[in-house]
């Protein structure tokens, strides 16, 4: 019998590490983004607390972290025991598709018959027994032959999430809560999010995906064989000496599609995608408003504050203050309000309206305001 402590066989985690996360502007930029923050209160970045998480599943050993050229250094400082080979630089963000993909395509090359888990690298997720248990569960399905992804229950009607609609029960040895998957549906309607709710038969989509690396890239030729042709041939560069030759030639012109776009949504209709129902608590921290209601429990009365040099006066007020300036903030009778200041940029608006945060970051880009991007 199996050691249930013990990391999976064949298993190995992928990490994606990238995007900005532009609704959490000011204080998420290019050069410092989401993932390389310390947003639970836990005293260390998104990415560590990730690592943390899945290294009791696959080993230290066998976690690839997918990134950009610009945040190799950073990275590397937060995670010493990556392995330099599992280090898979982007030139630029080509979306989910091609980042893990390619990571699959050279796992595969590595270690044929791999089983590969992509999980984000700024998702909150403290449940880590129940986590575990719901990859394991993954990793059966994707044994079996399916693209699994993992679904969160929901707990409220969200709008800022994507819905999985659940189909019949799976039967797979060792993954008795795999069910088959009717659809993916974009964030809904505050109305629509209620029926989901209400019906018990919708998951959150947290953008998880398991699955061998050779179905996984046999799911990508079927709906962008060119782009799969791209990826085999970086995947056969990318331990020899012509890797970089190949990825300036090739990695720009990829398409950029996200992986439920090009896999997940095609497996799910030809009945080839399973959905594990996860029972743990997980947060992707959207938006400031999702950092608020982390950091205070839930409790919608408090003012929470974050920064170590922090000078906040306050009368009556709630929501988020997030300070990176010395400069005194007062906040007298406001209510649910949402203050970033930096030395560059400052931000107001309600938790109310945090997911609107990221219209901000189209127009700065619009008006060619990349400094404070």
């Amino acid at each position: 019998m199996s050691d249930p402590s013990a990391p999976i066989d064949r298993f190995y985690s992928v990490i994606p590490a990238g995007g900005v996360g532009s609704r959490l502007w000011p204080l998420s930029r290019a050069d410092a983004p989401k993932f390389l923050h310390d947003l639970t209160g836990s005293g260390q970045t998104l990415l560590r607390d990730t690592w943390d998480r899945l290294a009791p599943i696959s080993g230290e050993q066998r976690i690839m972290v997918v990134t950009g050229r610009a945040h190799r250094a950073a990275v590397e400082a937060q995670l010493p025991e990556l392995a330099d080979p599992n280090v898979v630089l982007e030139s630029e963000g080509r979306e989910s598709t091609a980042a893990i993909c390619l990571a699959a395509a050279i796992l595969q090359r590595r270690e044929p018959g791999v089983i590969i888990g992509s999980f984000a690298a700024d998702h909150v997720i403290p449940d880590h027994e129940l986590f575990a248990a719901a990859v394991a569960e993954a990793v059966r399905a994707a044994e079996a032959g399916f693209i699994a992804t993992i679904g969160i229950r929901p707990t409220e009607p969200a709008i800022g999430f994507g819905y999985i609609e659940t189909g019949e029960p799976l039967a797979i040895d060792g993954a008795p809560s795999a069910r088959s998957v009717r659809k993916f549906v974009e964030k809904p309607s505050l109305h629509t999010a209620k029926k989901y709710l209400e019906s018990g038969s919708f998951l959150w989509n947290a953008g998880m995906f398991i699955a061998r690396a050779d179905r996984l890239l046999e799911e990508l030729g079927k709906t962008e064989p060119e782009m799969l042709a791209g990826i085999l041939e970086l995947a056969e560069a990318w331990d020899t000496p012509r890797r970089g030759a190949v990825v300036d030639r090739i990695w720009p012109n990829l398409k950029k599609v996200a992986i439920d776009y090009s896999i997940a949504e095609p497996a799910a209709k030809a009945g080839a995608l399973a959905v594990i129902p996860g029972r743990f608590r997980w947060d992707d921290v959207g938006d400031f408003a999702s950092v608020r209601k982390m950091q205070s429990g839930g409790r919608t009365s408090d003012l929470v504050i974050l920064g170590a040099d922090a000078r906040i006066l306050s009368d009556a007020s709630s929501g988020i203050v997030v300070s990176q300036s010395k400069r005194v903030i007062s906040l007298v009778g406001v209510k649910d309000i949402v203050v970033v200041d930096t030395p560059d940029a400052l931000l107001v608006t309600t938790t109310a309206n945090a997911q609107r945060v990221k219209s901000v970051v189209d127009a700065l880009k619009l008006n060619g305001s990349d400094d404070v991007l």
